[in-house]
């Protein structure tokens, strides 16, 4: 397989992709509208490190959102790359996360072949403390009681950290039950899927020479999604990306949904603060949908007060205009719905070129 020249993917890009692509150095904040070509910009950037800056594959860290995204961007740098880009880190976070404490887990007493317990292993060992404590698993719900827990690893909040902030017999169960819990995981060597990033970040903060020798490990990281991000994984980062500050953190927070999963959207509003000295390159040209839509959407989305400012154009022309329809109900809105496709499918359009799109299934 024959690998890209920089000429030839750099041609590939508009300028401000061909910029995003080039700045190597230093922490660099790519706010990324949709359709506007971020996951090429991540991809052509780590084959640009590998063929022109000269990184080794296991010098860069990408980190992605989904497992999906991960196979994606693999995909993409073996046709750009071919073997030249073996030994590449393109994790999600917490594959990421699961790679390096299985090297560093003696540190914290566990041993490297410790078991991950999935969702079904967490609820029911949280059952079996609420059990051994003798609370109400009617009043304490199992899986309420792992929320919480969950949430509170996701803020790197410990124990013994979280039974100093109760407030109420509730948060003391909750308190209890974490305490519990985690000495169940640890006896059985084994630790649940936010352990993956607290006990990272943990062994990097508490081992100097675990932290050095990481952060030498990576010369070049970049991070997806990176509105999404929540504070556990924001600490990741930073640990991981001094001294150099070699970051590129890509992300739009005008896409920030996962409030409600801990997603902390100043992670990517206070990117330049908490890295000084950061480029920011905004990716406004959309590929994929026409200027009503755009204009539609940039209009709505000027409203929100917590964003970075970008306008998003595309060279696609104006396309039909935006319809905005009001109806009495949701069984109102069903027959209007309905009566469209009928209407689309007498004019000869077929079934797979409509679409519905929804907020819920239920």
């Amino acid at each position: 397989m024959a690998v890209a020249s920089p000429e030839q993917y750099l041609a590939d890009l508009n300028p401000p992709q061909r910029e995003a692509v080039l700045a190597t150095e230093g922490p660099l904040l790519v706010i990324a509208g949709a359709g506007s070509g971020k996951t090429r910009v991540l991809t052509y950037r780590v084959a640009h490190l590998i063929n022109a800056v000269g990184a080794k594959p296991n010098e860069i860290l990408a980190i992605t959102f989904t497992n999906k995204a991960a196979g994606e961007m693999r995909e993409r740098l073996q046709r750009l790359l071919g073997q030249s880009g073996r030994g590449l880190w393109i994790l999600t976070f917490h594959a990421a996360c699961g790679r390096i404490l299985r090297r560093e887990a003696q540190r914290l007493g566990y041993r490297s072949n410790f078991t991950i317990y999935d969702q079904a292993d967490q609820i029911r060992l949280v059952k079996q403390c609420l059990e051994e404590l003798e609370r109400d698993p009617k009043r304490f719900t199992p899986r309420g009681i792992h929320n919480q827990i969950s949430q509170a690893k996701n803020q790197l909040i410990q124990p013994d950290e979280y039974a100093s902030r109760v407030q109420s017999f509730y948060d003391q169960t909750v308190a209890d039950v974490y305490q519990l819990y985690q000495r169940r995981l640890f006896a059985s060597n084994a630790v649940d899927f936010d352990d993956l990033l607290m006990l990272t970040v943990d062994v990097l903060e508490r081992f100097p020479e675990a932290r050095e020798k990481w952060q030498q490990a990576f010369r070049y990281i970049l991070v997806d999604e990176y509105q999404d991000t929540n504070h556990a994984q924001y600490r990741l980062l930073q640990l991981l990306a001094e001294p150099d500050m070699n970051v590129c953190a890509v992300g739009d927070p005008d896409q920030s949904v996962y409030g409600f999963r801990g997603a902390d959207i100043n992670n990517i509003l206070d990117f330049e603060r908490d890295f000084p000295g950061t480029r920011t390159i905004a990716l406004e040209q959309n590929y994929r949908s026409t200027n009503s839509i755009l204009d539609a959407a940039n209009c709505v989305i000027t409203n929100n007060r917590e964003r970075k400012p970008k306008e998003l154009w595309s060279e696609l022309g104006d396309g039909e205009p935006v319809r905005v329809v009001e109806v009495e109900d949701e069984h109102a809105e069903a027959r209007f719905v309905a009566a469209g496709i009928a209407a689309f499918v007498e004019e000869g359009f077929s079934g797979d070129e409509i679409a519905v799109f929804y907020r819920t299934n239920a």
